[in-house]
């Protein structure tokens, strides 16, 4: 199901995955309609997703993760405290990561949420090291986000990757699981892209190896891109989730190499995809996808809607070998150079991934000739007995 509302003060995007046998799921987006206050637009964010969550009867506690995109986070989070868009009750843990990514469309503040509804009992609970574990059908799904140094004063991007990668492990650890078999997906947020990418590749692979993850065992889908935190010495902000339980055939690794070459074919450590296959869907996270070729070669320099063309056309071949396609995008994220280009990507996205959950941000991507890259989750519905449920 999609469907799209919009109000005076703000537009919900929905998209609903049911299943005759297991939990539903529903991700929306909600930006703000006009200008106004940071304050003012927090409450119509707020309103708009209230109003949005009981028109579909999802309950309070069926959150699970919520991203802030904001325009300025030093100054607006004191202003984010007591919205209701935090993870603020103490007896309904929601994972939720704050972002300095500003909309592109003339906002200060738009939402992602991701919740789930029936199916199997689950419990949520509080990770001691920050953020939300969710236990279902013998699974204990992990969020983490705002992973960070904290730091007092200027550090490397070198050693911030190894102190937010060591909260993840940490976590890991606590949980009887490990990198290598139960991280699915991080996001890496990096201050000043341009300059900061390349610390943070070489430390994230050194870590990689220690951990066993090389190009002859696997990855972790992932995107690294502009953006920042509270915190104005972080140079690396990272969210993060891992399945602990998971089954070794669950887990498969995605990529058409007609389309796109392996990434450490050009010196970096991610997979293109993951997919996460269920009993009765398969979840496909799908990495920072960019203008690329089966070279490694940025293709259409200068022209951005031509570079999002081709970064949805590889987005489809990450998908095709889970039996996915396009149409199966649960949602999508638009990372762009330039903030001027933000009204023709729109346009553009709207006619390939019509009614699609969309946010489209500032975000410089890791190489400058990249004006935009696009990420996303997509659940394909499969019939495989024998696996656990979501």
């Amino acid at each position: 199901m999609t469907a799209v509302t919009s109000t005076a003060a703000a537009t919900v995007a929905v998209r609903s995955f049911t299943s005759r046998t297991g939990a539903a799921e529903h991700v929306l987006s909600v930006s703000v309609n006009g200008q106004g206050s940071f304050a003012a637009q927090c409450r119509a964010i707020r309103e708009g997703y209230r109003n949005a969550c009981r028109d579909l009867g999802l309950a309070e506690d069926s959150a699970l993760f919520r991203r802030l995109f904001v325009s300025d986070a030093q100054n607006q989070a004191a202003d984010l405290a007591g919205c209701g868009l935090l993870d603020e009750d103490p007896g309904n843990p929601v994972a939720v990561s704050l972002v300095e990514q500003a909309p592109l469309d003339g906002s200060k503040i738009s939402l992602l949420a991701c919740h789930v509804s029936g199916g199997a009992p689950r419990r949520k609970r509080r990770l001691a090291q920050g953020g939300m574990v969710m236990e279902a059908n013998g699974l204990r799904h992990l969020w983490q986000t705002g992973l960070c140094s904290a730091a007092s004063a200027p550090q490397g991007a070198d050693e911030q990757t190894r102190q937010v990668f060591s909260q993840l492990t940490d976590a890991l650890d606590a949980e009887n699981g490990t990198l290598l078999d139960h991280c699915v997906r991080t996001w890496l947020y990096v201050r000043d892209v341009d300059c900061l990418y390349p610390a943070m590749v070489q430390a994230r692979t050194d870590l990689f190896t220690r951990h066993g993850l090389t190009a002859d065992s696997h990855y972790i889908a992932s995107t690294g891109i502009e953006g920042a935190g509270v915190n104005r010495f972080d140079g690396v902000l990272m969210d993060a989730y891992s399945i602990v339980g998971l089954r070794p055939e669950q887990m498969s690794f995605l990529n058409d190499n007609d389309a796109m070459c392996p990434t450490w074919a050009y010196r970096v450590t991610f997979e293109r995809g993951t997919g996460i296959a269920y009993d009765d869907r398969t979840h496909c996270f799908i990495s920072g996808t960019a203008s690329i070729d089966h070279k490694g070669d940025v293709l259409y320099p200068g022209d951005v809607e031509a570079q999002l063309e081709r970064a949805l056309d590889n987005v489809a071949a990450i998908l095709r070998p889970a039996g996915g396609e396009l149409s199966h995008m649960m949602y999508v994220i638009v990372y762009l150079r330039d903030a001027s280009d933000a009204p023709a990507i729109r346009g553009a996205l709207a006619k390939r991934c019509p009614g699609i959950p969309a946010v489209v941000v500032k975000g410089s991507v890791c190489r400058p000739e990249w004006l935009v890259e696009v990420e996303g989750v997509a659940t394909v519905p499969h019939g495989q007995a024998g696996l656990p449920g979501y």
